[in-house]
């Protein structure tokens, strides 16, 4: 029982103190040590054995994903410093009109992130692109957060049939089934998903405005808009400017579509295997591009490459901190109790599924977590219930990505650390879109599966 307490207490205190402004290293060093000493772990287990090297610790997380956000960061300082985010930037916003920018900012993440791009390296790519966006268009700094939370954290994550997100590909090794699993359920979850997160953004964008709220530069703002000046010299074109992100994007595809194309080669196996090695090259690649492509990049290369190993590092030790909350978590007694009550539920097997995948995603802090311990300890059970595993996997899939987003997520950490927005000022957006909207549209699509599937 104490093991229990110990663990809500101290998920309770991490987000307690986050939403506080409570720096989110101390918070979850606070809370570790909670959960720890109420489940009876030993203290040296707990700071120097699942904390940080653990299968889901900070450092081992941190290692595995260094190269990913250096090689991210880099890629959006160069971006800004060779002008191509302002030129993307301008150029969407003058065929498309400044009134749609929090649109075209969930559509390019979510071009991004089905294209194979990872959430984290997402948000190093929108943020260039974004502080001409909210200037030009006036938009609050925390809708636009909102906005690209929505487009990469959402429905290409876990809804849209296809997605080569980690989470479809965990529910696919596991089950046995295929990326398309559960495919027009995925269609209905992603479109409620875009619809209705949108329609709450650009209604907030309205009351803002009438109240007079819009966009306010920070000091690192201004750095990036020191960078994207063009000193006299007009902006490349669109066409021009998005290369580069054609470049990246083209690159995680490609092995992707030659191994569907029928064409074998060891190259080819190890980008699809090591999937972050391949984003880090591809990134690096977009990164080199831009130098070779804008003169601009080039009188400060040194020192702008510098700027975005800086980038890097805060929110990959944020996020590490998060993670490694997950990785103390998953080692309780209390948890492996609550693992085996929420099988114990009289509930229907779908029903079931939507609860626990959720709440383990949230008390984890992320969806490929969750959805991995969901995997390995619950699934059989549903499966013998006779859930089919085409609907298991997707409605696992939707089910991991609601509660992930709760304010410990390191996704969130990692967004609000790059943007410099605290919880107070920007969670209850975050909250909208990427917790409440998801869970309702998985709320839908398992009445669906139970009226037709079941």
């Amino acid at each position: 029982m104490l093991g229990h307490i110990g663990l809500i207490l101290g998920l309770v205190l991490l987000i307690t103190l986050a939403l506080r402004g409570v720096n989110i290293l101390l918070a979850v060093l606070f809370s570790v040590l909670v959960i720890g000493l109420t489940n009876g772990m030993a203290f040296q287990a707990i700071f120097l054995e699942y904390f940080p090297f653990g299968a889901s610790g900070a450092f081992t997380f941190a290692g595995n994903f260094l190269l990913l956000f250096l090689c991210g960061a880099l890629f959006g300082r160069i971006m800004a410093a060779s002008h191509a985010a302002q030129g993307v930037a301008m150029g969407i916003t003058r065929r498309l009109g400044a009134k749609r920018a929090l649109l075209i900012a969930m559509l390019v993440c979510a071009l991004l992130t089905y294209g194979g791009v990872v959430v984290f390296v997402v948000i190093f790519t929108m943020y260039p692109i974004g502080v001409t966006l909210m200037k030009e268009a006036n938009i609050p700094r925390r809708l636009y957060a909102a906005a690209i939370a929505l487009g990469a954290g959402t429905f290409t994550m876990t809804a849209l049939p296809g997605t080569p997100s980690i989470h479809n590909v965990i529910a696919a090794r596991s089950l046995g089934t295929d990326l398309f699993a559960g495919g027009w359920l995925g269609l209905v979850a992603g479109v409620l998903m875009a619809v209705l997160g949108m329609w709450y953004l650009e209604r907030q964008w309205r009351l803002a405005t009438a109240q007079g709220e819009g966009y306010e530069a920070t000091p690192k703002d201004e750095q990036m808009a020191a960078l994207a000046a063009s000193d006299g010299q007009s902006l490349p074109t669109l066409r021009k400017s998005v290369l580069p992100i054609l470049l990246v994007l083209g690159m995680i595809a490609l092995p992707r579509v030659l191994l569907m194309s029928g064409v074998q080669a060891d190259w080819i196996q190890f980008a699809l295997t090591q999937p972050v090695l391949w984003a880090s090259f591809a990134l690096l690649s977009g990164t080199v591009f831009c130098y070779l492509l804008f003169p601009p990049v080039r009188k400060h290369f040194v020192r702008t490459a510098g700027q975005g190993a800086d980038d890097a590092l805060l929110p990959l030790i944020n996020t590490a901190a998060v993670i490694g909350f997950g990785g103390v978590v998953i080692q309780t007694a209390g948890f492996h109790g609550f693992a085996a009550w929420l099988l114990e539920l009289p509930l229907p097997p779908l029903v079931s599924v939507f609860l626990s995948a959720n709440l383990i995603s949230g008390i984890t802090a992320s969806a490929s977590g969750g959805l991995q311990i969901f995997m390995s300890s619950l699934a059989p059970a549903y499966l013998d219930a006779g859930v089919a595993p085409e609907i298991l996997h997707r409605i696992a899939n939707l089910a991991a990505g609601g509660l992930d987003s709760l304010p410990h997520s390191g996704a969130v950490i990692a967004l609000f650390t790059l943007m410099g927005l605290t919880h107070k000022e920007a969670y209850r957006d975050i909250f909208v879109v990427t917790v409440l909207v998801p869970l309702l549209a998985a709320l839908v699509v398992v009445a669906l599966a139970m009226l037709f599937w079941a």
